[in-house]
């Protein structure tokens, strides 16, 4: 249910998981970048002190939470959207958005390759990348308003805000591949894997603030609940507000980091220090060709495209039909706030299964569960109407969700961190920051489209008649209309969601007859089966 679409990321986002996208979510040249920094003339461990390098810590932890900050807003939209009745196609459109992060591996060559050397490799993009975020979200803050309001019938401009935030996405995504980068060298060999939970806590805590905390204090409901005495219209801030002060932010610290933080300074040049491949655009793209065209591989991108068709319904759908039944988008936005300790320990316990020769075991047997949550989360939704009252909801109601949403997490950490480990294991070390970020972008890919169409499908399978008005359908918004128009009520015979939440079950039981197994045998090839066979 990604609850508040949110958790989605990220990671992934589909957003990043803790390890904490989404379903979404992603390692990339962290996984490579802690390999090399094990490897080779290094210092004894414990040798250059973490005290020693909190300026560096601390500023990579703040790269990764100004990072979250677009993501956790463009996950909020879709809520607020709902809110506003916007059509489940609208919502396809907008779903785009969290795209950016999934094929960033496009123009990652570049942002690696392509620089001014006398101003640094990373900040060459850094500075200019956040700077736009700042001036996108300086201007966006002076029409976000209109975009959003419901002028009539039209309702918000789904096109414009789903190009703008999707241009916030693409930046944000632009910046990960500079940060990422930068930490390589930022960091000493002996300190180099704080960067990976620098990105981790980093990109949650921003997508916490842009998301759970945004929706919490944009919500009347809430804020007048438990943050005032007297009860108000609007809640204690405003999205036009919120952008505008995140984009003062982005702007003064850019400027900061511009001026004061040298990236070639002398420490920089340490033997400590970690030092950057440099490889040609176009001998990227060579790698990323020669690893795709391997029969092992090509086979295994196909599988991971297509694994996720099964979950598609209740992953992208669940979070909005649960606002669409009337339950307050803040609350169930702060329910992810206690998923946080789980999400943290799950891949921690779940790698202690994966640390063998065959990872994809885990990830078989957790695909049936996974399809089984999926009915459940449709039952949640049927069951959701029923149990409101007058107050809201019960908290009995509350603890429902938060359970199946416990339950979900198990499964989809399961299956995410099978498929790290099973990433670890198969790439090529020569190549290894190449060859695991096309594995997680496939990854990734593999769960965007799938709730991309699922989203797109809602209302062409929702079936709804026209009642009080004879001779008069619903099926298109002017037949709509002519229905209120004569008197009648358009009422829901049958919701697209349930429909698509069976589907969705038999399809992925269907791939995890036929292909679940085959995904399996794949352990069984040999290392030679995925290592590239001409190397420079």
């Amino acid at each position: 249910m990604e609850l508040s679409e949110s958790v989605r990321h990220a990671n992934g986002r589909q957003r990043k998981p803790v390890v904490v996208m989404s379903d979404q979510e992603t390692v990339d040249d962290e996984e490579a970048l802690i390999q090399d920094s094990d490897s080779g003339d290094r210092a004894p461990r414990g040798h250059c002190s973490i005290r020693g390098e909190l300026g560096n810590v601390s500023l990579l932890l703040f790269l990764y939470v100004l990072q979250g900050i677009p993501l956790g807003l463009a996950g909020s939209i879709p809520l607020v959207m709902q809110s506003k009745n916007v059509s489940y196609k609208d919502q396809a459109y907008f779903s785009f958005v969290f795209w950016p992060f999934s094929l960033k591996l496009l123009w990652a060559p570049l942002v690696d390759s392509l620089y001014i050397r006398r101003f640094g490799r990373r900040k060459s993009w850094l500075v200019p990348t956040q700077y736009l975020l700042g001036l996108f979200m300086l201007g966006l803050s002076f029409t976000v308003d209109s975009l959003l309001e419901q002028n009539g019938s039209k309702g918000p401009d789904v096109v414009s805000l789903t190009a703008v935030f999707f241009m916030l996405a693409f930046l944000a995504a632009t910046q990960d591949i500079a940060v990422d980068g930068w930490a390589l060298t930022m960091l000493s060999r002996e300190n180099v894997g704080y960067a990976s939970t620098c990105n981790s806590v980093g990109q949650t805590a921003g997508y916490f603030l842009g998301n759970v905390l945004f929706l919490a204090l944009e919500s009347a409901d809430f804020c007048n609940k438990y943050l005032r005495f007297e009860p108000q219209q609007k809640g204690i801030v405003t999205l036009s507000d919120f952008l505008f002060f995140w984009g003062i932010v982005f702007m003064v610290s850019t400027t900061l980091v511009a001026i004061i933080k040298k990236e070639d300074s002398r420490q920089q040049h340490s033997k400590k220090r970690m030092k950057e491949e440099t490889h040609g655009v176009l001998e990227t793209y060579k790698q990323l060709f020669s690893i795709i065209k391997m029969p092992a591989v090509f086979t295994f991108c196909c599988l991971l495209l297509t694994s996720k068709m099964g979950f598609s319904a209740a992953d992208a759908v669940t979070g909005l039909k649960l606002v669409e039944a009337g339950v307050p988008k803040a609350e169930l936005a702060l329910l992810a706030v206690p998923m946080v300790p789980l999400q943290i320990l799950l891949p921690v316990i779940i790698s202690k299964y994966t640390a063998g020769p065959r990872p994809l075991d885990i990830f078989y047997k957790a695909f049936p569960f996974r399809l089984l949550i999926g009915l459940e989360y449709a039952l949640l939704v049927w069951w959701t109407p029923s149990v409101k009252h007058e107050d809201g909801f019960p908290v009995y109601y509350y603890a429902v969700v938060l359970l199946s949403y416990a339950v979900h997490q198990v499964a989809l950490y399961s299956m995410y961190v099978a498929c790290m480990a099973f990433h670890a294991k198969v790439s090529d070390p020569l190549i290894g920051g190449t060859y695991m970020t096309l594995l997680n972008t496939v990854t990734n890919l593999g769960g965007n489209w799938p709730s991309t169409l699922a989203l797109w499908l809602v209302d062409p399978l929702t079936s709804k008649e026209c009642q009080g008005a004879v001779g008069q359908t619903c099926g298109s918004p002017e037949e709509a209309g002519l229905c209120v128009k004569e008197g009648g009520m358009c009422v829901t015979a049958l919701d697209g969601y349930y429909v698509e939440s069976l589907v969705c079950v038999v399809i992925g039981l269907c791939w995890w007859i036929f292909f679940g197994k085959k995904m399996k045998r794949l352990q069984e090839e040999s290392p030679a089966a995925w290592h590239c066979r001409v190397r420079k």
